[in-house]
């Protein structure tokens, strides 16, 4: 059984097939994504970037923001005239609002298709599969996803909500904000994100991935607790392979 997986990135798009045990079949495919991004082009892209690879049996794609049940209920990112943080087109938010992923893909590339939030791939590389796990991203902006006991809970957008004054987690600890202030402010950043949900989940074990987490100071990550793992971003391929098995299970 070979896996199509798909990580969609506010600035790229990176593809691989893997075999069950999420062994990679062929090198790692990445193009930057394209603006403005309708849903064609979307579609477009993705069956442009497996044509490349070899055939597979199934596809996961994650897709930053609100997805439920491979329906796209809103993307921050893909609904912008030029990428993240520029102007949003008002036919693009039509457009995405209610976007049946999932269906499209599967006629696209001619395969079943799982269609979940990046996070949420990009976490069922990494968890462990007992007690409460929580996965950040920090990348474009911040991903989250919860599992419990393995099990993947429903989706929530924690990124849009509010930290201080205007900001929300998006803005707060997302890339455009690390450029601004360094690598060093911005890790401390990263510090009270970790201090300040602590208490909210309560959780057993917290993995911090995606590509800037290996941009957190190391005298950071040695103040950030033995519950706290960073996670390499590659996670979020081979997450692809693992997602279907927790989602059978």
């Amino acid at each position: 059984m070979l896996t199509l997986t798909i990580d969609c990135g506010g600035s790229s798009i990176k593809a691989a097939v893997l075999d069950s045990a999420g062994t990679l079949r062929s090198q790692p495919m990445s193009v930057s994504t394209p603006y403005p991004l309708s849903t064609d082009l979307f579609v477009k892209t993705l069956i442009d970037l497996a044509n490349q690879l070899p055939k597979a049996d199934r596809a996961t794609i994650g897709i930053p923001g609100m997805i439920r049940h491979g329906v796209v209920i809103n993307t921050p990112h893909y609904i912008t005239k030029s990428g993240p943080r520029t102007n949003v087109v008002d036919h693009l938010i039509k457009q995405w609002h209610g976007f049946d992923a999932k269906a499209r893909l599967e006629k696209g590339l001619g395969i079943s298709a799982l269609v979940l939030n990046d996070a949420q791939v990009h976490g069922a590389g990494v968890v462990a599969g007992s007690g409460l796990e929580v996965v950040f991203t920090f990348g474009t902006g911040l991903g989250y996803a919860l599992f419990d006991g393995g099990e993947l809970a429903p989706h929530l957008e924690l990124s849009q909500a509010p930290v201080r004054f205007q900001q929300t987690y998006d803005t707060y600890i997302g890339e455009a904000e690390r450029k601004k202030l360094g690598d060093s402010i911005w890790s401390r950043r990263v510090k009270k994100l970790i201090e300040g949900l602590r208490p909210v989940f309560v959780w057993d074990r917290v993995y911090l991935g995606g590509g800037n987490a290996r941009r957190i100071k190391p005298e950071i990550v040695s103040k950030l607790g033995d519950d706290v793992v960073i996670v390499p971003n590659s996670a979020a391929l081979v997450g692809g392979v693992r997602a279907w098995q927790l989602i059978e299970n």
